[in-house]
């Protein structure tokens, strides 16, 4: 069997988490949700292409099933690792996080 070259070596959970991209360019956010997340990433779908390698900023909202409190937003600041074309026109991110904040409401 050849090697795998599958990069990712942490757990990812399967979750559907509403999520809001900001662009570094100034073209201001866009709704999105994930479909699976990990301690160092994301991966979602978009309309449009977004470029490898380019920084990105991103909040995502944990809901009380996961916190077993009240809703909690993370905001992300990282880079995209990978662009997928999806066949639905969508477009695949994978988003490696570089740090993340809790956001107070």
């Amino acid at each position: 069997m050849p090697p795998s070259t599958d990069m990712r070596n942490t757990r990812r959970f399967s979750l559907k988490l509403p999520l809001t991209v900001k662009f570094s360019n100034g073209e201001g956010e866009t709704a999105a949700q994930t479909k699976d997340v990990s301690a160092r990433g994301v991966f979602f779908y978009l309309d449009s292409k977004v470029a490898e390698g380019s920084p990105i900023e991103f909040t995502l909202t944990l809901p009380p099933e996961i916190t077993l409190t009240e809703s909690i937003r993370v905001k992300c600041t990282g880079k995209v690792v990978r662009v997928q074309n999806d066949p639905n026109a969508q477009v695949g991110i994978a988003a490696a996080i570089d740090q993340y904040d809790f956001v107070s409401e």
